[in-house]
């Protein structure tokens, strides 16, 4: 878990944004709702640094909003214990933590206990549930640290009441909902413009593949790894060993199927952007294919005598979804850590996911890809996550 922060120098939120706009940044009355929101919180963090919590706030929105610079400015501003962290690293921590206090009588209580020792803020970057296992812990911890009067700003492309909006056995899901309704402001930030598609300088990171010539990456790999040992084969990652066409200490390059067709996670990418400055991807195919009804069965069989209780219809997915919900991940770290990824791939950016289950998670993916494509999007320094 990362080391909480705090700042002495940094402008308010609503400061921060009118100096942003007054170098350069387009006029967003959306944002700007935003900024006063965030500015609030701020402003009553300090007035009243003992006693009840101030309510925290939820920004919500399509993607490129600029939901994650604004809530980046309010953490840098703040002068109290806080700690800013994407919302996968958080829970993976969660995880780890909840393990360690394994014997531990009512564990949620207690790890909500241990961060309000630590600090009276958190921040959350991309607060998205879709894996049961969150959903089902996310509910009972929240409401633990609003007990605590811990503050949460958090950041989120769907309003609370569409969290985990499918999920299996939602309706344990419902009070984590309702917790973030009660503690938190919830603030639509959608001004109509994707902001990561402004103009830029171009920095090209996606290649189409041209049958019979070399790939794009071999001489992008080289660049990268000019004077630095270079291997092939498989890669240890924890217990995972990935294969690799070739990996430096400056790039790791594989093919889609190596990364994104296999038993991977989130958590997986996570180790590979603390290892690697740079991952290369290629061989992505079209991920696009027309979905398909998904059901399964809640029976049971006793002998011969057959009990029907009904079928559960689950989410229509497409033959690629499964991969295509880690390729997502997998950009989603690469983004957030400032960690280049550089693609070849059949198919235009434009037309690589058109069609399947997945489109308005994809739409996020496509944003990003886009930003991507941008000298502004500057590689930062690797940065080891602390280990609890």
């Amino acid at each position: 878990m990362p080391h909480s922060a705090t700042c002495d120098t940094a402008p308010s939120p609503l400061a921060a944004y009118r100096a942003a706009l007054a170098g350069g940044f387009q006029a967003d009355e959306a944002q700007l709702r935003a900024a006063q929101v965030l500015d609030g919180c701020h402003a009553a963090l300090h007035r009243h640094r003992q006693g009840a919590a101030p309510r925290g706030v939820y920004l919500w929105g399509p993607v490129g909003r600029g939901k994650t610079w604004l809530m980046d400015q309010f953490h840098a501003s703040l002068q109290v214990p806080a700690r800013r962290q994407h919302f996968h690293h958080f829970m993976r921590w969660v995880h780890r933590r909840l393990f360690q206090l394994g014997g531990t009588a009512d564990p949620l209580p207690a790890l909500a206990r241990e961060l309000a020792g630590e600090v009276r803020v958190l921040c959350f970057d991309e607060l998205f549930v879709s894996d049961i296992g969150d959903a089902m812990l996310l509910g009972p911890l929240l409401q633990a640290l609003f007990v605590e009067q811990v503050t949460v700003v958090a950041t989120s492309n769907q309003p609370p009441g569409q969290l985990y909006a499918e999920g299996f056995n939602r309706e344990r899901f419902l009070p984590a909902i309702a917790a973030l309704e009660r503690h938190m402001q919830v603030l639509a930030v959608d001004g109509g413009a994707d902001h990561r598609r402004h103009p830029g300088a171009h920095h090209q990171r996606y290649w189409i593949a041209e049958p019979g010539r070399p790939s794009a990456l071999e001489s992008v790999f080289a660049q990268l790894s000019a004077g630095l040992p270079v291997a092939d084969g498989a890669v240890n990652i924890g217990l995972r060993r990935i294969h690799s066409l070739r990996h430096s200490p400056a790039a790791l390059w594989c093919r889609y199927a190596d990364l994104c067709q296999q038993a991977l996670s989130a958590f997986d990418f996570i180790a590979l952007c603390d290892r690697f400055p740079a991952i290369l991807l290629g061989d992505l195919p079209r991920l696009s294919a027309p979905q398909r009804a998904a059901r399964i069965a809640r029976g049971t069989e006793d002998g011969a005598r057959r009990v029907a209780a009904g079928d559960r219809q689950l989410p229509a997915l497409s033959v690629h979804d499964d991969s295509v919900r880690r390729f997502i991940a997998l950009v989603d770290e690469c983004y957030d850590r400032r960690v280049p990824l550089y693609l070849e791939a059949q198919v235009p950016l434009e037309q690589l996911y058109v069609e399947g289950g997945l489109t308005f998670a994809f739409r996020r993916t496509l944003s990003r890809l886009h930003e991507m494509q941008l000298a502004r999007f500057a590689p930062r320094a690797p940065q080891k996550l602390a280990q609890p």
